[in-house]
Formats: structure tokens, C-alpha cells, sequence
């Protein structure tokens, strides 16, 4: 019975050990990974798609002004149509203007009238304002459009830079594990030979102290690699959390240390966007300058009225008049006009003058900002090109300091536990293997952070992407 037991819970834990690892492995997030769900998910790349959205909505709007406009108008209405003679202004609308004879009194006799109205207007020509307007509507489409490329790849660069900041944290933090692990070796071995008189007091004191170092050192490494992960999960646009990364490819030198762009420099998403600032502001110039000249309207109308005061009441006959509503429904009289109009305001041109030459002097401010970014970046590449040189020479010498320093840290352990050293050559020892260890790590990061930095500096992020 017992056997039988004992059987079912070995099996039991077999179960859980070959199952749980399974389940509870945390998912490795790579690094094209998270920069999809970071373009996906980030709250500034969304508002500027829509921002895009906006201006491509707003630009089908601009296209339909260029239609006539068609106005359709219906009235009915009861009142009186006392008349006198004298001088009427109707201030906003504020006053009737009730038609009818000029009579010797006042009286109330009321019918109904109506109106109906048809009018298009139609502005035909004026020197290409509408064209104009359209086209700066237009580049402004390109400016958004430029604006949003610009923020992609600006956050693809931020995502890729925090990923690679996390991992060597993550890495150091495993450092200096591995250093505290040897810190508390080195405190027992410190502690068992002072206590057998061995070595003096004060050996002890010191290997305490580099235990206490080493602790504080992991705590800084663990909350570095804290602030990397919430800096990656804003990126990201999800919750805080521990994410394990994909370590492999950092663990290798790149396959072409000196990758090419696969775009011309010119078409750097940054220029992109500044040479889209000149041309909404150049566009917004020449949409300006229209205003200074006149507008030709076609125009036409067509009306009908209807009344119930008939042409004897204008004769003085107060009785030729119905209340009926369909006497004043019914139009009556019918009307139509139709024209050519121009309209000028001829001291516009002057004021026109002055705001097209400060929208040229904008042009030329953007245009400063262009050759400025321009120039950064062409030194950024540059340097990111002698960075990338540096960071090859260092990674070939890291693991040269990390042997050396290894094989120095066991001799000098060797020889403090027979005697032959003392404590500070030992803990210097640990020290430098320690310093080897972060330069080891560090190193080679410091490879694919150079070459993320040429991605940056050459508007192409498949410099860094693609060199995996």
C-alpha cells in the first residue's frame, strides 16, 4: 500500500516538473517584435495618423469649394403691409420691410405672402485661388504624412535603443551576481582563516566591506534594469513588466559591421519632414498672393411671390385684400436675373504684400532649420562610422582583459589560502575580474548601439533591423 503511494506521488512530480516549465516559461520578446507592438501601440504615432486622416479629409473638403453654390429658399408669412415714405435702415436684420402703399393712416389689414427663391453663385475665376488652395491643402497632406513617417522611425530607433539598453543591464546585473557570489567566497575563506589566527583581524573587515560593495552594486544593477523595463513598456504602450529578452543575436558580432543605407541621405525621414515645411509654406505664399486680385461671380436667380393684397389695394381700395392662406401661397409673380459681378478690394494688394512676404520669410526660416538638420546629420553619420570602429577594437579586447583577469583572480586566490598573498592583492584581483566582466558585456553592445546610431543618422532603420 505504502509502495503503491510512494509510486503515484514520484509519478505525480514527474508530471509537474516536465509540465510546469512549459506552462509558466515566460514568452522571449524579440526585438522586431517589440517594435511592431511599439508602432501598433504608441499613443503620439496614433494621434499624427490621425492628424494624417484629418488633413486627407479636410483636402477632399478643400476640392468640393470650387463648386457654385446653389441656394434654395422658401418663405410664407402673414402680417400687414403699411407703407410710408422716409429713409428705412435695417440694422443686422433687425428691421421688416413690409411693401405697400403710403397711406394717410395706419390700419391692420393682413394677408398672407410668400417667396420662393432659387440662386446659384458662382465664383468662375480668381487667378487661381481655389487651385491654390487646394494645392496648399494638399502639401499639408505631405507634411502630415512626413510627420508621421518621421515619428515611426524616430520610435523605432527609441524601441531598439531602450531593447538594447535593457539587455546589457540585464547582463550586469548578472555580473555582478556572479561578482557577489565570489565577494562571499572570498569573505568565507577571509573569515575561516582569521579565525584560525591565520590572517589578521582587519582582513575580515575588508572582505565584509567588498561583500557590502558588491550588494550594493547588484541592488544598482537590478534597478537599472527596472527602470530599462518601464521605459521599454512605455515604448511599447503596454503594462510594466519583466520582460525576458532575446539575448542571442547581442552574443554575436554583426555579420557586416559597416552596413550600407538602402535609401539615398535625402530621403531621410527628419528632411523629409523639414522640405515638407517649406513646401506647405512656399504653397501657402503663392495662395496668398491670389488675394490680391479681383473675383468674377457668375450669378442667378429665380423667384416667385405671392401675396393676398391684390393691385386694387395699392389704388387706395382698403378692401381688396384676403386673409386666405392659399390667396398669399400661391406665387403670383415670377422673376428671374442672371449676371456677371466682380468684386475688388483694391487696397488689398497692399496688405497682400506684406503677408506673402512674411510667409517667404518663414519659408527661408525652414529652410535654415532644413540645412541645419542636414549638416547634424551628416556629422552624426560620421561619427557613428569612427563609434562603430571603436567598439570593434574594444570587443576584440575584452576577452582578452576577461582571461587575463580570470586567471589572475585564481592565482591570487591560490595564494591567499596558502599564505602567500594578502587581502588587498586578493580583492584587487576580484575587482579587476569584475571591471573585465562588465567591459565584456558592455562591449559588444556597444557594437549594435553604434550601428543603431548610423541607422539614425542615415534615415534607414534597415541598417540595424536587417543586420541580424
Amino acid at each position: 500500500m505504502l509502495n503503491s503511494i510512494f509510486k503515484q506521488s514520484v509519478l505525480a512530480i514527474l508530471l509537474v516538473l516536465l509540465i510546469t516549465p512549459t506552462q509558466a516559461q515566460q514568452k522571449v520578446l524579440g526585438i522586431k517584435e517589440a517594435e511592431e507592438i511599439a508602432l501598433n501601440n504608441y499613443g503620439t504615432i496614433k494621434a499624427k495618423s490621425n492628424n494624417l486622416n484629418a488633413s486627407k479629409a479636410f483636402l477632399t473638403e478643400t476640392k468640393t469649394e470650387a463648386l457654385p453654390d446653389v441656394n434654395i429658399s422658401a418663405q410664407q408669412d402673414y402680417g400687414t403691409v403699411n407703407g410710408t415714405t422716409g429713409p428705412l435702415y435695417g440694422y443686422k436684420g433687425l428691421s421688416v420691410a413690409s411693401s405697400g402703399p403710403s397711406l394717410a393712416n395706419q390700419n391692420w389689414n393682413a394677408a398672407f405672402g410668400s417667396l420662393y427663391l432659387s440662386n446659384v453663385s458662382w465664383d468662375f475665376f480668381s487667378f487661381g485661388k481655389a487651385r491654390e488652395r487646394i494645392k496648399v491643402q494638399g502639401q499639408i497632406v505631405t507634411r502630415d504624412a512626413s510627420d508621421l513617417e518621421q515619428e515611426r522611425f524616430q520610435h523605432q530607433i527609441r524601441v531598439a535603443s531602450t531593447y538594447l539598453n535593457l539587455l546589457v543591464a540585464q547582463q550586469l546585473a548578472k555580473a555582478q551576481e556572479d561578482n557577489l557570489k565570489r565577494a562571499t567566497d572570498v569573505q568565507t575563506v577571509v573569515v575561516a582563516r582569521v579565525k584560525n589566527g591565520l590572517n589578521p583581524g582587519v582582513d575580515s573587515s575588508l572582505a565584509n566591506a567588498e561583500v557590502s560593495n558588491a550588494k550594493i552594486a547588484l541592488t544598482n544593477a537590478q534597478q537599472t534594469v527596472q527602470d530599462q523595463n518601464t521605459q521599454l513598456a512605455i515604448y511599447m504602450g503596454v503594462p510594466p513588466q519583466n520582460f525576458e529578452l532575446d539575448s542571442a543575436f547581442i552574443k554575436k558580432s554583426p555579420p557586416n559591421p559597416d552596413p550600407q543605407p538602402a535609401t539615398d541621405f535625402s530621403h531621410h525621414p527628419e528632411l523629409n519632414y523639414f522640405r515638407s515645411l517649406i513646401g506647405v509654406s512656399d504653397e501657402q505664399a503663392k495662395y496668398l498672393n491670389t488675394f490680391a486680385y479681383p473675383t468674377f461671380t457668375l450669378f442667378g436667380i429665380y423667384q416667385g411671390r405671392g401675396s393676398g393684397f391684390n393691385s386694387a389695394y395699392g389704388n387706395g381700395n382698403l378692401n381688396a385684400y384676403s386673409g386666405s392662406y392659399g390667396a398669399g401661397a400661391d406665387p403670383t409673380r415670377l422673376n428671374y436675373l442672371f449676371g456677371v459681378g466682380m468684386i475688388w478690394n483694391i487696397t488689398t494688394p497692399f496688405r497682400v504684400h506684406y503677408q506673402v512676404k512674411s510667409q517667404k520669410f518663414t519659408s527661408l526660416a525652414y529652410q535654415n532649420q532644413y540645412d541645419l538638420v542636414d549638416q547634424q546629420l551628416r556629422d552624426q553619420t560620421a561619427l557613428a562610422i569612427t563609434r562603430i570602429n571603436n567598439s570593434l577594437k574594444n570587443f576584440k579586447e575584452a576577452p582578452i582583459e576577461v582571461k587575463a583577469s580570470t586567471d589572475a583572480y585564481n592565482q591570487k586566490a591560490a595564494l591567499y589560502k596558502n599564505g602567500l598573498a594578502n587581502i588587498v592583492d586578493f580583492t584587487t584581483a576580484l575587482f579587476t575580474l569584475n571591471r573585465a566582466e562588465i567591459d565584456l558585456d558592455i562591449s559588444l553592445n556597444n557594437v549594435w548601439q553604434a550601428i543603431l546610431s548610423k541607422a539614425a543618422a542615415t534615415g534607414d532603420f534597415g541598417v540595424f533591423i536587417n543586420n541580424f
